[in-house]
């Protein structure tokens, strides 16, 4: 491995995707996928619509797998995607969120792959340029702490769902 700034960013989210979180959620069952282990999560429903509130409730609401895996595939990939490399349009409002887990998880892979496809294909000067209005707080920001961003959030959320799978196969509700 050189010191290729692309290659460095791709590597990293990319090792933890083929290595940890992907494998974690092969086999992900819809009884996971909505489990509610405490009242008053916020889910994708079974009909497809969504829990959500900007600016969201104090405290925040836990979440399910469901809805942990509609905000990596809508916010963190999809909408940065469609901002950034031209990829579909992913919005909360408008989203079709996936009503099953196999729907997710094909949802999942797409967004990913679209990312990474992206990122992929920038290059240093990519990297240095500001991310722009799309992104809110990282509008000033470099690319590269946009993509440092994605990485962490994928880390971070993906850790979540792996420990809400943990906690569904150790627990009685069954």
């Amino acid at each position: 491995m050189g010191n290729n700034l692309v290659s460095l960013l791709t590597d990293q989210l990319d090792w933890h995707w083929t290595h940890q979180l992907r494998p974690r959620l092969a086999g992900l069952t819809d009884d996971e996928y909505f489990w509610e282990p405490v009242p008053g999560c916020w889910t994708v429903h079974r009909d497809g619509t969504v829990d959500f509130a900007y600016p969201p409730p104090k405290p925040e609401p836990v979440t399910t797998i469901a809805w942990r895996l509609a905000h990596l595939i809508v916010g963190v990939l999809g909408a940065r995607t469609h901002s950034h490399f031209g990829g579909p349009p992913a919005d909360y409002e408008t989203w079709n969120y996936a009503s099953d887990a196999d729907s997710a998880m094909r949802q999942l892979d797409d967004a990913y792959a679209g990312w990474m496809t992206g990122v992929r294909g920038l290059d240093d000067a990519d990297l240095a340029r500001p991310c722009g209005p799309a992104e809110g707080p990282y509008a000033a920001e470099p690319m590269t702490a946009l993509v440092l961003h994605i990485n962490r959030e994928m880390i971070h959320h993906g850790a979540e769902i792996a420990l809400l799978r943990d906690l569904f196969a150790h627990t009685s509700h069954r």
